[in-house]
């Protein structure tokens, strides 16, 4: 099943200092019906102008990954982290029992930035911080893993049983990615068209996967994109064990 949320379904806001789309709940913006995807909880689309950016500010209980597309962003945290995150860039905060920080456009055009928010899979975690550098070479005409809690080398890490890809193909270019019915692919479209399993989406569309196991790609234009590979998040009720039942 492939759901497709074109992109003026996005939720807009423009703060002056900050122009951002939430694609999840997020803030002052709640549609019970589009709280999260799997473990896959916040994605903003932001970009925030120069000489401005979000004060210090606490988070909890989250992973939080930051892909910065163009521009750079000045960030400090209570663990005593201070770096610049730059074009290319891949940067993951685990919150786990608290941190706080800012972030801050100290260059001379605005920043362009994805935030992700992926639930972890365990509480209580001793909050960290990762970062890395990649070259857009490394996702043309592939897609390539930048953030990933699956033990794949050379990746930003996060406590999460999933993966976040980059991908730019070239026009008229296939490729199959194969899943599991039980995962759930989040798929944000940063520019071009193309086709997923007979459907087609557009720059700034969304798609949100279940129950495939192979996704067939079809390029109509030089297409650049976010994959997100995420599980789905267990819900409420007895554990295995228990449902085995007991006779006495």
């Amino acid at each position: 099943m492939v759901k497709i949320i074109p992109a003026h379904k996005r939720h807009f806001s423009d703060y002056g200092w900050l122009k951002t789309f939430w694609l999840f709940s997020f803030s002052d913006y709640y549609d019970p019906e589009n709280i999260q995807f799997g473990a896959l909880r916040v994605f903003n689309d932001d970009i925030v102008e120069t000489g401005t950016g979000f004060p210090t500010h606490p988070h909890r209980e989250m992973e939080i990954v930051t892909i910065v597309l163009s521009g750079e962003m000045t960030h400090e945290d209570s663990m005593g982290n201070k770096s610049v995150i730059k074009e290319g860039d891949v940067q993951r905060m685990s919150a786990g029992t608290g941190l706080t920080h800012s972030e801050y456009n100290f260059a001379d055009k605005p920043v362009h930035f994805y935030q992700i928010w992926i639930y972890p899979d365990k509480s209580e975690l001793k909050p960290s911080y990762d970062q890395r550098r990649y070259s857009p070479s490394e996702w043309k005409n592939k897609i390539f893993p930048v953030a990933s809690g699956q033990k794949i080398p050379d990746t930003v890490t996060f406590h999460t049983d999933g993966t976040i890809y980059r991908g730019n193909f070239d026009r008229d270019l296939t490729f199959d990615f194969t899943t599991h019915n039980y995962r759930r692919i989040f798929l944000y479209i940063t520019e071009g068209y193309l086709e997923i399993n007979n459907v087609k989406l557009g720059s700034r569309d969304q798609a949100r996967i279940d129950l495939e196991e192979i996704l067939s790609f079809k390029f109509y234009e030089n297409t650049e994109f976010i994959l997100i590979d995420v599980p789905s998040c267990k819900g409420w009720g007895y554990d295995r064990n228990v449902l085995k039942g007991m006779r006495k």
